[in-house]
């Protein structure tokens, strides 16, 4: 808008990190937020992340088997609030191809991804998220966002013609696959096993958002998503290379790469809706000063405009209701993320 002069943080987001990268540039001050009394780090090889069967979960018939599955899930997301996902019946082809396309977008020519740049207050298209609040550190990434589901909420002048075929074969997929972890979910909390699906609604979403994490001069200064719980129901994410961490027992530890795994991560409406049972960790994504990597993750999220709450029968005299029941928590939680800050507070009783 003429006359209106941009703060710094605008300035900065108006510009790509990568492009910061390939100039040589050092990590500009708004950017620094480590500092050296941070939780102890585990290496991915020591990280204890659990791992989920989806193979032995999802058969017809009820087995031994199936309800260990379910038990270690349950376990997995009282403790953790996140798993790693096998057996999940996307095929290794289908993950190689949402990686590559994503990879080919992030390397074409800066000319070519700004076709798809967004305005600095907008969320769907590449940039950069919006400038948070003064005082809150920016993200070394650069991200492609769009809205995948339901099909309405498509912007498609927005997709890049390269990967759109394989863009909407990953979200058919995924939407299945949500449908089975949430129908596991209520399975292994003795619910009726649709519990969780009827409160995310029919008009539930799914966005797709393609991480860019740039190699960074400093990366004991600077990460590529700062710490941070989703306001999701849960989320999806297939990473590349190591570099996402999530908090427990005060250490971050690095989630490891698995090949054909999945990692799924708790969002806030999740804890919420499971009285507490399941756990919202708070993660983070760190850099690296020699390689640059990629993640696709998919936030899966209840109908904005449908109440969500804690399952009735999850409630009795031993568990009290540890939450009112809200409605359209995802943007609740985008004002506190701006800041910094949780939010799963204000839906507390």
């Amino acid at each position: 808008m003429a006359g209106t002069s941009l703060s710094p943080a605008e300035i900065l987001l108006s510009r790509r990190v990568q492009e910061m990268v390939l100039n040589g540039e050092e990590p500009p001050h708004l950017y620094i937020c480590r500092k050296g009394d941070e939780a102890k780090e585990v290496p991915s090889h020591l990280a204890p992340i659990p791992v989920i069967n989806f193979s032995l979960i999802s058969s017809s018939e009820p087995s031994l088997k199936q309800e260990d599955e379910l038990q270690k899930l349950r376990s997995a997301l009282h403790s953790w609030g996140c798993f790693q996902a096998i057996g999940h019946g996307i095929s290794t082809s289908l993950l190689d191809n949402i990686r590559q396309v994503g990879k080919q977008f992030f390397e074409q020519p800066m000319e070519a991804k700004k076709k798809f740049s967004k305005e600095l207050q907008e969320v769907e298209g590449y940039g950069a998220d919006a400038p948070p609040e003064e005082g809150t550190p920016l993200d070394w990434s650069d991200r492609l966002f769009l809205d995948v589901y339901p099909e309405h909420k498509k912007n498609l002048n927005i997709w890049p013609q390269s990967f759109r075929n394989v863009l909407e074969e990953y979200t058919v997929n995924i939407k299945k696959l949500t449908e089975e972890i949430s129908k596991a979910m209520a399975k292994s909390l003795n619910l009726e096993e649709n519990s969780f699906l009827n409160q995310f609604g029919e008009e539930s979403t799914l966005q797709a958002r393609f991480n860019y994490y740039s190699r960074c001069q400093r990366p004991d200064l600077v990460l590529g998503l700062r710490p941070h719980a989703d306001g999701t129901g849960y989320t999806i994410i297939l990473q590349d290379e190591v570099g996402l961490q999530t908090l427990k027992d005060e250490q971050w530890f690095t989630i490891p790469t698995i090949s054909d795994a999945l990692f799924v991560l708790m969002g806030d409406q999740m804890e919420i809706m499971s009285n507490g049972i399941f756990k919202s960790p708070v993660h983070r994504v760190v850099t690296d000063s020699k390689t640059d990597r990629l993640s696709v993750v998919m936030f899966y999220t209840p109908d904005p405009n449908k109440e969500i709450g804690p399952e009735e029968r999850l409630i009795n005299e031993e568990t009290p209701r540890l939450f009112r029941n809200i409605k359209d928590y995802a943007t609740i939680h985008w004002g506190y993320y701006q800041r910094g800050t949780r939010s799963i507070h204000v839906a507390k009783v």
